[in-house]
């Protein structure tokens, strides 16, 4: 019933139509995986809201280098991770991160090295700043970092991409994108190859709070590709099945009423 299948034009369609659908598949499979990283992102969001903080040196590597160097960066899976680490504040190489989003409102956070007692550093996001009232080329008003030692209690967040060195602008210091291997030659300690996001800012200061990942989104892509996959697979059956079969014999009476007398 099949033996036209083995002619090369309907082999050609075969072999289309598996080629299609397992491209499918294999999208399907990128976008479950996608889910499964966005919902351990989440989970770890919801986690840390009630975890207990874990030494920062338990969730990223120590800068081993030289003053102005990065330690390694740390594992994907301590993204959000809640931390506790206690240093003094270094005003002096205070950084505004600009064009920061919080509460539908575009500001700056406030970068500031915390130096631990082993002489090296890690940068800490203090909170967000609306930008002044007399426009964003003009200074916000930003809380000084408080004196003495402080135990910081935050979010490990990871080294964002494409960061660059920090640029003055009227006599401040500011960046687009927070990447401590583009601050640290900047820097005299070496610094960890993360930051930190407070979740405890100081009055004048508003906490930025993490986002979660739209998993829902991906899982809905997964039925997507896996449907489309199906149905291209049962539409080259359901096409091979009638061209098999032959026509209809409506079909035929069709064709004969058609025909000229």
């Amino acid at each position: 019933m099949y033996r036209f299948l083995a002619s090369p034009r309907w082999l050609g369609y075969a072999a289309l139509t598996v080629a299609a659908a397992t491209v499918m598949v294999l999208l399907g499979l990128w976008q479950l995986d996608r889910y499964h990283q966005r919902a351990s992102i989440n989970a770890r969001i919801t986690a840390g809201t009630s975890a207990t903080p874990v030494p920062l040196t338990d969730a990223v590597p120590r800068p081993a280098g030289t003053p102005g160097t990065t330690g390694p960066a740390p594992h994907a899976d301590t993204e959000w991770l809640r931390v506790r680490v206690t240093g003094q504040f270094d005003p002096s190489r205070e950084i505004l991160v600009r064009g920061r989003t919080v509460e539908g409102r575009v500001g700056f956070e406030v970068l500031t090295p915390l130096v631990l007692s082993d002489g090296t550093a890690v940068l800490v996001d203090r909170g967000w700043v609306p930008p002044a009232e007399s426009g964003a080329l003009a200074m916000p008003s930003v809380p000084p970092a408080p004196p003495g030692e402080q135990t910081i209690l935050g979010r490990l967040r990871p080294s964002e991409s494409r960061g660059g060195p920090p640029k003055e602008v009227n006599g401040r210091l500011e960046i687009r994108r927070i990447t401590p291997s583009a601050l640290a030659p900047s820097m005299p300690y070496p610094v960890y190859n993360a930051y930190i996001s407070t979740d405890q800012p100081a009055p004048g200061l508003t906490a930025v709070a993490p986002e979660k990942q739209n998993a829902l989104q991906n899982a809905g892509y997964v039925l997507q590709w896996w449907l489309l996959a199906i149905l291209t697979l049962f539409g080259f059956a359901y096409l091979a099945r009638k061209e098999a079969r032959g026509p209809e014999p409506e079909d035929l009476l069709d064709d004969l009423a058609d025909s000229p007398a």
